[in-house]
């Protein structure tokens, strides 16, 4: 046999097994938790305390209709909602979280650029351009 042939039976055989078969010494991981373990309750959001964003932090989606009218984008993921206000000085990011006991999500977070090219801005600062426009 020449090189090339042993080459390419090692080569075929090596593939042959990834051929996507698991090997029973590897258990398989369950898609869902098993019975009498119960999955943990996700940890309460952390709030971001910052001078300047009374109002903001804490306030649910329709206190920030009122504040800053409607927001630019409105995105839902899981029970969490980020709501994007834009204005010519910068974009405001508002997350919203559910308190742990359930109940309206509200503010917990806030996110603030600027709106010509990215870099972040003051939060506050940016919090009254946009209630001012």
């Amino acid at each position: 046999m020449n090189g090339r042939c042993v080459a390419s039976r090692a080569l075929a055989t090596l593939l042959s097994a990834c051929g996507g078969s698991r090997p029973a010494s590897i258990p398989r991981t369950p898609a869902s938790p098993q019975a009498g373990h119960p999955i943990a309750p996700p940890p309460e959001a952390q709030v971001l305390r910052a001078p300047g964003l009374d109002g903001v932090i804490g306030a649910t989606g329709a206190a920030m209709l009122g504040q800053f009218g409607q927001p630019r984008l409105d995105v839902r993921e899981g029970d969490a909602r980020k709501r994007q206000f834009s204005g010519t000085a910068c974009v405001l990011d508002i997350y919203l979280y559910p308190p742990r006991g359930g109940g309206e999500p509200a503010a917990t977070y806030v996110d603030a650029r600027r709106a010509s090219d990215g870099p972040e801005v003051d939060r506050a600062a940016c919090v009254s351009a946009l209630r001012q426009r």
